[in-house]
């Protein structure tokens, strides 16, 4: 008998939630087979290196079992995902140049608004392929280089040092995801900033998921050489549907000797899909990664950034929020390895939950005998609006150093009713109320957000606590 696919009751995410017709699309075949991963990779001329390790990829998935750590995927049927779903475009250097109803599309998520305002570069990836492309001179005179990953992989400066470093960081043994994104990959984002380059703009890519039934699985390679600096910004939406939807993307970010990069996330998938999304980052001597990671969509979530500091005094941060509304079950949190001496990690989250929605924090340190002198904090916060909802917390420590500083704390707890009544007192709406205090539990949070995604996250909070949500 068919698996049941998941249904979950509409809201009104207007803003996010219009759809665009699929008419001159090329859809491939639902389900996972090796003809589909061998078209997607002929339709995309790659060199031979990438088909066999798609099929590999393959090979592994169907001997993986599903994870058993986070919430149910049972309602994930990949007999009724499309793996690849082509516009009816190629990708565009020229904002003009791209059809209508897609540039409306992401001109009405504020893209590439945003990018005439402050931003070095941006790139548009619409379904399965990258759409649109473009970064300021400014940007490229410093070395700076920033394009479709697939597009540097046709490109003899890059396919070598994308053939050493893909999947690396996260291979496919790692788990049935990453398994199931090496074989059917397409589109994603490549960065290369040179040694001792610091860019002072944010670079930005924006992921749109429009077809039903589907899956998106963009994959973001950045390295960032010694002494070199980047902000990159990364955007994600889809429509709602009453099937299930899926991404899968991977995320692998490579942080050069006393070199900084921070990476910001706001993932604001529609309530259908399943985001099982992977994000790891390496950092060399003194270098530093800082996650800012913002979780509000998906019916099912799995994500944990995850930092390896492999060289001495490496540094991680990390910076989140996540908000589960009804018929939805996020699992969240981050992963550190402290894997050389002297290296800090700090972990920072807030977790918000309603109309039934659980949200779980799950995170893990864990300190390697290298890691003489080092130290990490975690600290998880969240706050339940009403008696159904659920949040937990699963903190693991794995320890096997001496002389390290590992510690963590957790709090969970409801809006104080007095709160509530004093601003009432002052002639707020209970509504507006409860937003206000929401709004400021996720201030610290918010701040570290770039302009645009601190507004957009915002938003997104009074959008869930509208009476008529959940």
């Amino acid at each position: 008998m068919a698996k049941q696919r998941t249904e979950v009751a509409d809201i009104d995410r207007s803003l996010y939630d219009f759809r665009d017709s699929e008419e001159g699309f090329e859809r491939l075949d639902a389900g996972l087979t090796p003809e589909i991963v061998t078209e997607i990779s002929e339709r995309k001329d790659e060199p031979a290196w990438m088909l066999e390790f798609r099929l590999k990829s393959l090979e592994i998935y169907n001997s993986m079992p599903n994870p058993t750590w986070g919430p149910s995927i049972a309602g994930l049927d990949m007999d009724h995902i499309v793996t690849y779903v082509k516009p009816n475009t190629d990708q565009k250097a020229d904002w003009e140049s791209v059809p209508d109803d897609i540039k409306n599309t992401f001109e009405r998520l504020g893209i590439p608004e945003a990018e005439r305002s402050y931003l070095a570069g941006v790139g548009a990836q619409y379904d399965s392929e990258l759409v649109y492309h473009n970064m300021q001179d400014t940007a490229s005179k410093m070395g700076i280089v920033y394009s479709g990953i697939e597009e540097a992989l046709h490109d003899e400066r890059w396919e070598p040092l994308i053939r050493e470093r893909f999947m690396t960081l996260i291979p496919p043994t790692d788990h049935k995801f990453a398994a199931l994104h090496g074989a059917v990959w397409s589109g994603g984002s490549f960065v290369y900033v040179p040694a001792g380059v610091k860019l002072d703009f944010p670079l930005q890519s924006y992921f749109r998921l429009n077809a039903a039934g589907a899956g998106q699985f963009e994959h973001t390679l950045i390295i960032v050489e010694d002494d070199a600096d980047l902000h990159f910004i990364e955007g994600c939406s889809a429509p709602k549907y009453n099937v299930a939807n899926l991404h899968a993307g991977a995320v692998e970010l490579f942080v050069g000797k006393r070199a900084h990069l921070r990476y910001s996330t706001i993932e604001n998938w529609s309530k259908n899909m399943y985001n099982l999304n992977t994000k790891r980052a390496r950092c060399e001597e003194e270098g530093e990664i800082e996650w800012i990671s913002g979780s509000f969509g998906s019916h099912v979530g799995y994500l944990y950034p995850m930092s390896v500091l492999a060289g001495r005094r490496a540094k991680s941060s990390f910076t989140g929020i996540t908000f589960a509304g009804a018929g939805q079950n996020l699992d969240t949190g981050c992963k550190v390895v402290l894997a050389a001496p002297e290296t800090t990690a700090t972990v920072e989250t807030k977790g918000i939950s309603k109309g039934g929605g659980i949200q779980t924090f799950r995170s893990s340190i864990v300190a390697t005998p290298a890691a003489e002198g080092s130290a990490a904090t975690v600290s998880c916060q969240s706050l339940m609006l009403d008696d159904e909802s659920r949040s937990d917390t699963i903190p693991a420590m794995d320890i096997r150093a001496k002389n390290v500083d590992i510690g963590h704390e957790a709090t969970i707890g409801r809006i104080g009713d007095d709160k509530v009544f004093y601003l009432m007192s002052r002639g707020i709406s209970e509504e507006e109320a409860r937003t206000m205090i929401v709004n400021g539990f996720a201030e610290p949070i918010s701040k570290e957000l770039p302009l645009e995604y601190a507004v957009e996250m915002n938003n997104l909070i009074k959008l869930e606590m509208e009476g008529a949500i959940g």
